[in-house]
């Protein structure tokens, strides 16, 4: 057997160093965000592209319905990847740049919230669905990795990496998501961590 060690080794230390060095504060802002989000009713929209898009649509899950079963928290998220009709329409008749962007024009509003997932900042559909949500007055979250690109920028809150690693960057932004839920189990009635070692092992989510 071929011996990857080393190359396991490194993968996880890389890793390691990227959460080591997170910044807590920002951490606890998008918390304090989508907490907002919570008693106020807004819509909390989230989006990317290939991977990034499979956390944005794995976070509606989790605030949807995960937190909703155990705390009966009411979260309105919505996941613009979701809809493929509506991704392939716009990207066939319009142009792939504006598949997030079409889908909040008319709809976002300055009490809303968009959630974007990229790792490296500047892919051009979510630069313009910021772009709109700005002028719209609603608040921004970017995950991001690299230098945070042009994302890292424009939002008013963000969660970056700041690795030149897609994988370890994707990796990172689906722990992120998975500690805000878990600080909302917390806040709202799970305060047992036993508790809540035990709805993640045993799938009860």
């Amino acid at each position: 057997m071929i011996s990857n060690s080393d190359r396991i080794k490194e993968y996880l230390e890389k890793e390691k160093s990227v959460i080591d060095n997170l910044d807590i504060k920002s951490i606890n802002m998008v918390f304090s965000v989508l907490d907002d989000a919570l008693h106020n009713n807004k819509t909390v929209y989230t989006f990317g592209n290939g991977g990034s898009g499979s956390t944005a649509s794995h976070m509606v899950n989790d605030f949807n319905k995960a937190l909703f079963k155990s705390t009966q928290c009411v979260f309105n998220f919505r996941c613009l990847n979701d809809n493929i009709p509506t991704l392939l329409a716009v990207a066939n008749d319009i142009s792939y740049d504006d598949v997030f962007l079409y889908q909040l024009m008319g709809r976002l509003t300055d009490n809303d919230v968009i959630i974007a997932f990229s790792g490296s900042g500047n892919s051009k559909n979510i630069i313009k669905a910021v772009e709109y949500a700005r002028k719209c007055g609603a608040i921004v979250i970017g995950f991001t990795g690299y230098d945070g690109g042009s994302l890292k920028k424009m939002a008013n809150y963000s969660i970056d990496t700041n690795i030149s690693n897609m994988q370890i960057t994707e990796d990172v932004h689906l722990m992120m998501e998975h500690l805000l839920i878990s600080m909302f189990y917390e806040k709202y009635g799970l305060v047992d961590n036993k508790k809540l070692v035990r709805i993640f092992t045993e799938g009860n989510i």
